[in-house]
């Protein structure tokens, strides 16, 4: 019908419609061929075309959890690299809940181009089983099942126990999130090692979870500060920024003075945490450039591309700022 009416052939609105006219078709073709398509309110049938093709344009980002706004820069990242070329589709779970392969492999059944898969733990990626181009992101340990890349997120987690440790703080409470993946158990168990190391005490009746959640992490603070006041804690690391903004809300709610009273850290360097007041001191993550290296890797293995470095490990660092200016540990 749209050829009909631009008076073209058929073939000629495939390339139109896909983008593929350089060199191959007029100018007065392509107009009359996009208002033909304007006026017919044509859309290209995308299955039907991957399945003429084997493959489709999409690629697919496997994420556990997608509360945290870290997340955004990671997507952001992604689409970068894949340019206009790719369709970015994303498969998430509920908060602290792992994706299944079962899920997944009814998404395949679009023919994506590649997948992208964050944080994923090793029991899915052997149940999924997939033989097409995928790349892994923020999976340590786990570069024996695909191209990866991942964060040295414990480089960061150790600088900030060394800051603390110097700052004169010698008890520390951690709040940590529900997601079971390995970044956040990382981060977790380099802080403690170097804490410990240092002489700190991170007590386990001052570890607490929530999820994700700016209000969740600030109704944890509160319910836990008592007992941490008690006990002499003098610095909180949260496992994300956005916990770590919960507890400086609530603090100012409650009227601890931060840093005088209790010093506050967290992981991913967002951008809020620079204007916050105070600023926050966290582990500088390049959520960015993780999802950028990603997507360059897959589209590299899309067509068909020798990657130089299969895996990639991408440094992390630590932003001190005004939430963790030395303070006297009582």
């Amino acid at each position: 019908m749209v050829a009909a009416r631009a008076g073209v052939s058929t073939a000629t609105v495939s390339l139109v419609a896909n983008g593929k006219t350089r060199g191959r078709v007029s100018e007065d073709n392509i107009f009359r061929v996009r208002q033909a398509i304007a006026e017919l309110g044509y859309v290209v049938d995308s299955v039907g075309s991957s399945l003429a093709r084997g493959v489709s344009s999409i690629v697919v980002l496997v994420a556990p959890d997608i509360s945290n706004p870290f997340f955004a820069k990671v997507i952001a990242g992604v689409r970068e690299s894949l340019g206009a070329d790719f369709q970015l589709l994303l498969s998430v779970t509920e908060a602290g809940e792992f994706p299944r392969a079962d899920d997944i492999r009814r998404i395949l059944a679009l023919r994506p181009a590649g997948l992208l898969v964050d944080a994923p733990d090793a029991a899915f990626l052997e149940d999924l089983s997939t033989t097409g181009p995928m790349v892994l992101l923020d999976a340590p340990g786990l570069e024996a099942y695909a191209p990866s890349v991942n964060l040295d997120v414990a480089h960061g987690a150790r600088e900030l126990a060394a800051h603390l440790a110097a700052s004169g703080h010698q008890r520390v409470a951690y709040l940590d999130s529900v997601t079971g993946t390995a970044t956040f158990a990382i981060r977790r168990t380099a802080f403690m090692e170097e804490a410990v190391a240092r002489g700190m005490t991170v007590d386990p009746a001052h570890r607490i979870s929530t999820t994700i959640d700016v209000g969740a992490s600030a109704e944890a603070f509160a319910a836990a500060w008592p007992q941490w006041q008690q006990a002499g804690v003098t610095a909180v690391v949260c496992a994300t920024d956005t916990h770590a903004y919960g507890v400086l809300q609530e603090a100012r709610v409650a009227g601890v003075r931060i840093p005088n009273e209790l010093a506050v850290a967290g992981f991913d360097d967002l951008p809020y945490s620079a204007t916050s007041n105070p600023g926050l001191t966290s582990v500088h993550l390049p959520a960015a450039r993780l999802g950028l290296k990603a997507g360059e890797q897959l589209r590299g293995l899309i067509e068909g591309r020798d990657l130089e470095q299969p895996q990639l490990t991408l440094e992390s660092s630590l932003i001190v700022r005004g939430s963790t200016e030395p303070a006297t540990a009582s």
